[in-house]
């Protein structure tokens, strides 16, 4: 019965979490994210503004949170999933990249508004971090050598490369700006993703390398 209420509460919170980010990006894809308030975000996902503060420290947040929803579980998820023929670099770059271009990326519109907003820009990149402990996981399941350090540094370490990537995908330059003002992302984000990943493949395979012989030892 206990287990029961624990997954009911956990449903619960997915179906609020969920709420509360769609009512952000539909309310400021229709205002404008200047004239979207906590309150208002609240109002429309049917909670108070202190439930809201549960899960969201700011409008920016559960903005950008409509269009990376539960990215890293699924990026870590995916690292598991790999088959053991598939090296832990190749799982890693792989997942990342997948998980980053799937087909149900954000939208245009979505896209545009996160680009042509310093605020959302910066929150979007910031969002990089939370890969961080779901892949510190993956990562440690997959080496099994009982080195929690090696998992940690090296999951931080993919998700600077991925703010890296995100940061010059979405720079905002002269010859990417439009007539209008808006901003379009520059570069291919696959091709980014793969040259700022590319540097921990030799970290990646050498901490895999050692769990297999302690494994043999």
């Amino acid at each position: 019965m206990t287990t029961r209420r624990t997954g009911l509460r956990e449903q619960k919170k997915q179906a609020t979490r969920e709420a509360l980010r769609a009512a952000a990006l539909r309310l400021a894809l229709e205002r404008g994210p200047d004239n979207v308030r906590v309150d208002d975000i609240a109002e429309a996902a049917g909670v108070s503004p202190r439930t809201y503060n549960n899960y969201f420290s700011s409008r920016e947040q559960a903005i950008v949170a409509a269009v990376t929803s539960e990215r890293e579980a699924r990026v870590a998820a995916a690292v598991a999933d790999r088959p053991d023929g598939v090296g832990l670099a190749d799982a890693v770059i792989e997942a990342i990249v997948d998980q980053y271009t799937a087909s149900d990326a954000p939208g245009r519109d979505a896209l545009l508004l996160i680009t042509t907003r310093p605020a959302l820009r910066d929150a979007f990149i910031d969002t990089t971090t939370a890969i961080e402990h779901p892949l510190t996981e993956a990562i440690a399941e997959r080496l099994g050598d009982g080195d929690p350090h090696t998992a940690r540094v090296l999951a931080a370490s993919v998700a600077a490369a991925v703010r890296v990537a995100l940061e010059q995908w979405l720079q905002t330059t002269a010859s990417s700006s439009t007539a209008s003002g808006l901003v379009v992302p520059s570069g291919s984000l696959p091709n980014l993703l793969h040259t700022t990943l590319a540097p921990l493949k030799p970290a990646l395979d050498a901490a895999e390398q050692r769990a297999l012989r302690h494994r043999h030892q």
